[in-house]
């Protein structure tokens, strides 16, 4: 005899939500593989994401002699590069980038930029309409063989092509020179850009970022040939790895930073410099200061007139960048990773401080320790700090911000803006100087995951670090942006409106989500660790980094880059529909008084109410006649048919379903609804009458047979009170007023405004240091 079990509604409902169809096809759409989109794996780069048995990469040695004309803010330079072939192909040019040219009069950047009058327009804005009269970019004084023989040269506005005199076969080499000179820009000036210097009016100096400063050999890979798209400023870059010397010659008070390793300390430093030097290399808790703040302003009055030449080599790198003034405090420190000892170093001038000599290399050890941690140990011998009143990277140095008040106060947000952007570009030196994707082509490769390792960085820097990127909430406003201001991820840096939030912040936003919410920190940790070591001075693409992380997990996320990187829907998950149920344990006592509450509540309403005052009597109250049997049935009495039928439907039944029916168990039948169209896995609050809590974590599979709405029932011993769906904000949910049950009144952005105080970070007014001095 078959066995049935029936269930009685018990209680609440709520109406569904208007439904949110983004497609004509329900399902699979958002779980198909992205196969087809990606490129098909081959020799040199497998199927699983790792460097195939055939990888090869090309390489570009350099040997640099250059001279920094203080008075006239201009470098002349001479270089020799040795070109090495290890592609298969044969190649009859090479292309050189000349990225100072994106400054140059006729340079596309400016063509290309949109401009328009506003009413009130300030000179600054109308020079950059403008544009200007200065005689700035390369002049390319010659490019020759060893033997002084002139090479045939193509400019094309930022980029050179070299045509060979024959034929450079696979595993050849090549060796030119090129010489050049360019005048140095203001990029404290409408300007800008990442190079260049600053002018300090007060004492006359000048403090250099030299970045950019020689032609640089394009990247020829096997994904892609020659990178040679234009610089328009934005889209950064595509570099060779290589082995450089340079000789940098500047005014003898100078005080010269840059990357690889001084080879004549001896030369360019005072004899106390030297010893300060030493020790700072063998001091691990705190930095050495080598040049004093006293030492660097008695410079700052004077002006050589001789000069000295500063030798640093650097091996295996992608870039060469370097600084120099006469205004530089110089501190340093030794960091231990992975067995060999590391100086982690700042240059700033006196405007810096106090901020500088307290954070800033302390705050590159910690980057260093942090980063070194998650992907591999930092492979170079220095990394340096720059107060350069901007915020730019490159191998073993990098150009950051903030400066404290003329008093040496500061707010919060000065002060975490620059703790956030040290860790940042110190952080760069991983992705994209060492695992060196192109820049060019996908910011966020470099931008998304160097944001990503900050966030966490940062956490371990302070608990309440007021990051700004990296949780999923943060990214909710720009989530919300209207469709035509939104491109995927995956969109070449010179197309993309809000480049901020799409290159640095969604990409960081997804990696965290994937870290604490779709993998898990240790299969996340894993694999990412699994790519950084795969890729470490190599080029990797996209889909390497896809496939690794899937190969090295056994998680298949190809919904998650699809919806993450290759799409612009927000996520907007909503709970339409809770039904809740109790089990019918069959017992007629339980039946008959359930049926008997349910009557009881039907047939009371309004016209009863009033008829038991207005009516003194019916006629069956008044008429004997009138009655029958069913005028004295009670229809909700328990019968000994009843407890029998009852007795034989128990005896039929297991020991376990015996237990289960007894149980008491409730059931919660909850409908999702997938409003914005971004699939994310379910995490369910479920509160409970008895106020205890739990949650129950749903893969975002669930959503695979119809990626619009879904419908789970959830078994509960404990009757629920409330449910919250995402109750720790872990999916970037563009609206939580439909993540509740029973609804919720959710503060609007009015009242959260007038709720909210300034927040860490964000000092409002002028900062509290300086109201402390005042009092």
């Amino acid at each position: 005899m078959k066995k049935t079990i029936l269930f009685v509604l018990m209680g609440f409902m709520l109406s569904p939500l208007a439904q949110g169809q983004h497609s004509e096809q329900n399902h699979a759409e958002r779980f198909e593989q992205l196969g087809p989109m990606l490129r098909s794996p081959n020799v040199y780069r497998t199927a699983s994401g790792a460097p195939g048995h055939m990888y090869w990469q090309q390489k570009a040695d350099h040997e640099i002699e250059v001279e920094l004309d203080d008075e006239n803010q201009s470098i002349t330079g001479t270089q020799k590069v040795t070109y090495f072939n290890n592609s298969p192909d044969q190649l009859n040019y090479l292309w050189i980038q000349l990225d100072q040219n994106e400054r140059a009069k006729d340079s596309d950047t400016h063509k290309i930029a949109p401009s328009k009058i506003d009413s009130r327009m300030s000179l600054r804005q109308l020079e950059t309409i403008l544009w200007h009269d200065l005689d700035l970019g390369y002049k390319i004084n010659s490019v020759r063989d060893l033997q002084g023989n002139d090479i045939p040269v193509t400019i094309n506005k930022t980029m050179m092509r070299v045509d060979l005199p024959e034929p450079l076969k696979a595993g050849e080499t090549f060796e030119f020179r090129v010489d050049w000179s360019f005048n140095i820009h203001d990029r404290m000036s409408f300007i800008g850009g990442r190079p260049g210097y600053e002018y300090f009016e007060k004492d006359g100096n000048y403090l250099y970022t030299m970045a950019e400063w020689f032609p640089r050999m394009a990247v020829y890979s096997d994904f892609e040939g020659w990178q040679n798209k234009q610089f328009y400023g934005r889209g950064e870059f595509a570099l060779t790895f290589g082995d450089y010397k340079v000789s940098i010659t500047v005014p003898a008070d100078h005080m010269v930073g840059s990357t690889g390793v001084l080879q004549n300390p001896e030369e360019v430093l005072s004899p106390t410099e030297l010893d300060r030097w030493n020790q700072a290399q063998q001091t691990f808790d705190k930095p050495v200061v080598i040049r004093t703040q006293a030492e660097a302003e008695r410079l700052e009055k004077g002006r050589a007139k001789d000069k000295k030449t500063w030798i640093f080599h650097a091996e295996n790198v992608r870039d060469f960048a370097w600084t120099s003034s006469r205004k530089f405090i110089w501190d340093a420190m030794a960091v231990e990773l992975g067995g060999k000892n590391v100086m982690a170093m700042s240059y700033y001038g006196k405007e810096g401080n106090p901020l500088w000599e307290q954070y800033s290399t302390r705050v590159v050890a910690h980057t260093l320790k942090s980063y070194s941690k998650k992907t591999f140990d930092y492979p170079y011998p220095v990394a340096i700090s720059v107060e350069g009143s901007n915020g730019m990277e490159y191998p073993m140095i990098c150009f950051n911000y903030g400066r404290p008040d003329e008093d040496g106060t500061y707010s919060e947000a000065v002060k975490y803006g620059m703790i956030s952007v040290i860790i940042h570009e110190v952080g760069h030196n991983f992705f994209p100087m060492i695992v060196n994707s192109d820049e060019r082509q996908w910011s966020w490769m470099d931008e998304g995951l160097n944001t990503f390792m900050q966030f966490m960085a940062e956490q371990e820097w302070d608990r309440d670090y007021p990051s700004r990127r990296g949780p999923a909430h943060k990214i909710v406003p720009y989530m919300r942006s209207e469709k035509h201001l939104l491109e995927p991820i995956m969109t070449n840096s010179e197309n993309i409106i809000q480049f901020g939030p799409n290159a640095y912040a969604k990409p960081a936003t997804a990696l965290n989500i994937l870290r604490e919410t779709v993998m898990g920190r240790e299969l996340f940790d894993y694999a990412f660790k699994e790519y950084s070591q795969r890729w470490k001075f190599k080029h990797p693409t996209p889909e390497d980094f896809f496939r690794t992380m899937e190969d090295a997990s056994a998680v298949d996320l190809d919904w998650f880059w699809r919806g993450w990187f290759f799409g612009t829907e927000p996520v907007d998950m909503a709970i339409s529909e809770v039904n809740h149920y109790k089990m019918d344990s069959k017992d007629p006592k339980e039946i008959k008084a359930r049926q008997k509450e349910a009557f009881e509540r039907e047939e009371d309403y309004i016209s009863k109410a009033h008829n038991r005052n207005d009516i003194a009597q019916t006629v069956v109250e008044s008429d004997p006649e009138t009655r029958d049997f069913y005028n004295s049935f009670d229809r909700f009495r328990v019968t000994p048919e009843d407890e029998k039928e009852y007795k034989e439907f128990m005896a039929r039944l297991s020991e376990k379903e015996r237990e289960l029916l007894n149980s008491g168990m409730n059931f919660y039948e909850i409908t999702f609804e997938n409003i914005g169209g971004l699939v994310m896995p379910l995490i369910i609050e479920f509160n409970y009458r008895d106020g205890t809590s739990e949650i129950e974590r749903i893969p975002a599979e669930i959503w695979r047979l119809n990626e619009s709405e879904v419908t789970k029932v959830f078994p509960k011993k404990k009757e629920v009170q409330s449910i919250v769906l995402d109750p720790y904000r872990e999916t970037a949910d563009i609206d939580e007023a439909n993540n509740y049950w029973p609804r919720q009144h959710l503060p609007s952005r009015f009242e959260l405004f007038k709720q909210n105080s300034g927040a860490r970070g964000a000092s409002t007014g002028d900062n509290p240091m300086k109201r402390a001095r005042r009092r």
